[in-house]
């Protein structure tokens, strides 16, 4: 928290705070999506084999009809309308040695696995794919042919083509047989590197100020040279975050750059050989509301207009570096707003403050011609310079100790597209459509932790998250996406799998109002089928109505919500379900035409009303009632309606349930006990038959062996006084010693014979006498 703070001291001063949006500003700033799907079967189809995990690469391939994915030690050429459907398969695994190599070297059995990690095109239709090769990077060739995936065999050294670090963020291009690279060239990671394989290789320098503990993100190319008025070069352009070196900070302060280099260079003929001299990098700013530190990149995706570079849009998503925040953004960029920064803007240079401390300023001398890091153009042609081989070396000295630029690209509008807290954000794509009118529109598919897919649209300035639908389970982050305009589908990597899902599911929309409200411009209400359908499949005569800032009044007349009749028992709890229509829908209930406040008893839920306590008061007509804003209004609709009425019992009485229950339960119990009373009794009835268990009474003792000692045992047990209770009708209890002879026994097989004797008493009571024997126990043996 300490360092944080010192962080945020530093990074105020320096005028990097992230400005707020002007007033009336209508950027989609905490934007919520109006439906969440859940996961379902449905929402897409899985592929994914038992065993195989990190499905993280893709290739489309629409003219061979296959998605080629790319995961740990195996390729698949998938059906790209059913990716369910597996077409081939090609397995490449590290070898025994390979893999004993590599645990030698500290890495556990996970890591030592071949994970595929670049799938590139190349001229001739082959692919040329790239794996981690238990940290030995390795790449190969691989044909589709007859249905068939094969690999070639003609493995290359994969260094500084792919990283070693299955989980290490990288990025690559190939431009015709150019594999543009940026990832590490050593087994550590410790040196990053942007590099070109082809016949004239060129990288990037091994120094802080070119590459400062980097984690690279995407590069794309920009063919510039098209139509240039200037005779400029086609530019590659690379998306990372790193170490920032122009800021005091006492703890690591993470940036978001932009780089871009230049296709024909070549290098420096004695000052920065077979290095870059057109590399350029600056810093990327998506000022996000409130928040104190820069945020950093994740994904980027490049969009044009046609084969017009000028048009191209770079829409990259942005994640806080503290976990804290917990909000993600969407920022685009224009490639001519980042190449005026490189071409017109000025750079940074390191100073030397108190003898050891570096501390980074904006130039302000004299700059070099040609411009350092520009391209060859018209103008250097002018002077001699053909190629990067004639830049002086004064240009290139510069450029080699000044790579950064003073100015921060910022984003169209200077404002993020779409800001959300919830779901951190972590691929971005975006496909292009029209709608009924024939209006164009960009919508956005973004990927999230939890391996869900937002689907957002840009309004006229206003942000608009049509749903949310969540793709994996479990959920898995999404590690690549990638789509296809022929089939509109859009596919989704993850460490679990891969799943299709189309670019809407119209069906969802159950009513004309949500078909309308959900704004989607791929769907439409057809009235002659009632019905929400897909745009692209509706027929020419079809009855369509759509409108993209939810105009619901175009739809017709709907049927009123069927009332549920339901009964209320005194005392008792009812719930009343009602499910919103959308999450932009607000909930309210009312009695008997009344608002109903929220209490104690009367819990509004998100799914309903809660009722706890029934009482009769709570008796009447109640009315789920949903309102949506939208463009022309606000739309309201009764969800769900009930009548609800006391309950009455046998003798008219209201009769809670419960209290139903309880005597059922009652009843229950008592025939349980009454048939344990009757079992018990069989029980006791048996072993007193059997002779197990001894009867009470003075005749119950054993019989002596001998017949004098039986005598004897006779007389004593009759001079034995007995006791009698005697119990009047008042509940007393009378205790009375009898003279000897006078109970009623016999001391035959221990067998008693008790007196119960009814007597009259004064004042009318009467007594009941019982006389009870003494106990006697069995003697086994002596019987024997």
């Amino acid at each position: 928290m300490h360092s944080l703070v010192v962080v945020t001291l530093f990074w105020l001063p320096l005028g990097l705070t992230q400005p707020t949006p002007p007033s009336g500003s209508k950027a989609g700033f905490h934007c919520v999506p109006r439906k969440t799907v859940p996961f379902q079967s449905e929402n897409g189809r899985l592929f994914r084999e038992e065993g195989v995990w990190n499905y993280s690469t893709m290739l489309l391939r629409e003219d061979l009809g296959v998605l080629l994915l790319g995961a740990r030690e195996n390729i698949y050429a998938l059906d790209i309308n059913d990716i369910s459907n597996m077409k081939s398969s090609v397995s490449w695994k590290v070898t025994p040695k390979q893999r004993e190599d590599c645990r030698n070297k500290g890495k556990d059995s996970i890591e030592c696995q071949n994970y595929i990690k670049v799938l590139h095109t190349v001229k001739d239709g082959r692919m040329y794919v790239c794996g981690t090769n238990a940290f030995q990077p390795g790449c190969d060739y691989m044909s589709y042919t007859d249905g068939q995936l094969k690999l070639e065999n003609k493995l290359e050294d994969g260094k500084g083509k792919c990283p070693f670090d299955p989980f290490q963020r990288y990025s690559s291009i190939m431009i015709d047989e150019d594999l543009y690279s940026a990832t590490s060239l050593n087994f550590l990671g410790s040196q990053p590197v942007v590099s070109r394989s082809s016949p004239s290789s060129i990288r990037t320098e091994f120094h802080s100020s070119w590459l400062n503990e980097p984690t690279f993100i995407s590069m794309a190319q920009i063919p510039e040279s098209k139509s240039s008025l200037v005779g400029d070069d086609d530019k590659v352009y690379l998306f990372f975050s790193e170490s920032a070196v122009e800021y005091d900070s006492y703890s690591r302060l993470l940036v978001s750059r932009v780089a871009r280099v230049c296709q024909g260079d070549l290098g420096g003929q004695r000052t920065l050989q077979k290095k870059w001299t057109s590399f350029l990098k600056a810093r990327v700013d998506c000022p996000v509301p409130g928040s104190k530190l820069p945020y950093i990149i994740q994904d980027t995706y490049r969009w044009c207009e046609g084969e017009d570079w000028r048009t191209c849009v770079f829409y990259a998503v942005f994640t806080p570096q503290t976990d804290g925040w917990g909000m993600s953004a969407v920022c685009a960029y224009s490639v001519l707003d980042i190449g005026m920064v490189f071409s017109e803007g000025k750079y940074k240079t390191p100073v030397t403050v108190e003898t050891s401390f570096v501390k980074w300023v904006m130039y302000n001398g004299d700059v070099p011609s040609p411009r350092p890091g520009a391209c060859i153009d018209n103008k250097a042609r002018s002077h001699g310079i053909n190629r990067s081989l004639d830049l002086p070396d004064q240009t290139l000295q510069f450029i080699k100790d000044r790579p950064l630029m003073n100015q921060a690209v910022l984003p169209v509008g200077n404002r993020p597209l779409l800001t959300h807290r919830g779901a951190v954000f972590t691929r971005i794509v975006v496909h292009r459509t029209q709608d009924l009118n024939g209006t164009k529109h960009h919508i956005m598919f973004i990927g999230t932790e939890n391996g869900s897919v937002m689907k957002a649209i840009n309004y006229n300035e206003e942000m608009f998250i049509i749903e949310e639908v969540q793709l994996f389970r479990p959920a898995q982050p999404i590690k690549a996406l990638s789509f296809s305009d022929t089939t509109g589908q859009l596919y989704a990597g993850s460490e679990y799998g891969a799943v299709q899902m189309p670019f809407s599911s119209c069906g969802r929309s159950v009513s004309c109002e949500d078909c309308v409200l959900a704004r989607d411009p791929y769907c439409a209400w057809d009235k002659i089928q009632a019905r929400c359908v897909a745009v692209s499949t509706a027929k020419a005569d079809s009855h369509l109505v759509q409108s993209l800032v939810g105009d619901f009044s175009l739809c017709p007349a709907t049927e009123p919500v069927k009332r549920v009749n339901s009964t209320l028992w005194l005392g008792g709890n009812l719930k009343l379900s009602c499910s919103p229509p959308s999450n932009l829908a607000e909930v309210q209930w009312q009695h008997d035409a009344q608002p109903l406040r929220p209490s104690t008893r009367h819990q509004i839920l998100p799914d309903g009303l809660h009722i706890l306590n029934t009482s009769a008061s709570d008796a009447g007509h109640y009315r789920c009632v949903s309102m949506e804003r939208s463009k022309t209004g606000a739309y309201t609709a009764t969800v769900a309606e009930y009548r609800l009425e006391v309950g009455s019992g046998p003798e008219g009485q209201p009769r809670r349930p419960e209290a139903q229950a309880e005597e059922l339960s009652l009843v229950m119990l008592q025939a349980s006990v009454a048939c344990l009373a009757i079992v018990l009794a069989v029980l006791l009835g048996w072993n007193l038959y059997k002779g197990h268990l001894p009867l009470p009474g003075p005749c119950g003792r054993a019989r002596p062996s001998a017949g004098r000692e039986e005598n004897q045992g006779d007389q004593e047990e009759a001079a034995r006084p007995t006791t009698q209770l005697v119990a009047s009708q008042s509940g007393k209890l009378v205790t009375r010693l009898l003279e000897p002879g006078e109970a009623n026994c016999t001391s035959n097989n221990n067998k008693c014979s008790g007196e119960v004797e009814l007597a009259g008493s004064k004042e009318g009571e009467t007594e009941v006498s019982v006389t009870l024997c003494s106990m006697q126990f069995i003697d086994d043996e002596s019987e024997s």
